[in-house]
């Protein structure tokens, strides 16, 4: 098996398991945060966003999603744990999520094989040294913040759906 096939396989089970968590979420629901200092599911999402647009970026330029005005600094560290003015309806997030994955996929599999290889953007050296982990970071990293909405799921007594 390739290394886009298994990038491929993790990239799709990561979306699974975080479709399967905003599958009955509302927009009330995602600006809920479970503990004092963690954060809502929104800011989660376009964090998500965000960051998987600038991995992208950072491999091949033109590879990430067009963001609404102001999308970053609604989503910025320095507001992770209130809620804002300008948080988007759960519909719309999920819209991001696919646009970007779709583009995620596309420079994945028009990769070469030795492409892999080379260094990853110098922003991520610290934990990832290859193209290769930069796709299996995207992967995990949502994931992790899969996890913390699973929480949030709980909170709200929403059935267990993974």
């Amino acid at each position: 098996m390739s290394f886009q096939s298994v990038a491929q396989e993790l990239l799709g089970t990561s979306r699974y398991v975080m479709s399967a968590y905003l599958s009955d979420m509302t927009d009330e629901d995602i600006l809920i945060c479970p503990v004092a200092g963690a954060h809502h599911a929104a800011w989660q999402l376009g964090h998500l966003i965000s960051s998987e647009r600038r991995m992208v970026e950072g491999v091949r330029a033109g590879c990430g999603v067009d963001l609404p005005a102001d999308f970053e600094a609604v989503h910025a560290k320095e507001v992770a744990h209130e809620v804002v003015a300008g948080c988007l309806p759960i519909a719309r997030y999920v819209e991001l999520l696919s646009t970007q994955r779709a583009k995620t996929l596309a420079l994945l599999l028009d990769l070469k094989e030795s492409d892999f290889d080379r260094p990853a953007p110098e922003f991520m050296r610290g934990y990832a040294r290859h193209v290769s982990s930069v796709f299996l970071s995207i992967a995990s990293h949502e994931l992790m913040h899969a996890g913390q909405i699973a929480v949030i799921r709980r909170l709200l007594g929403k059935p267990v759906v993974v």
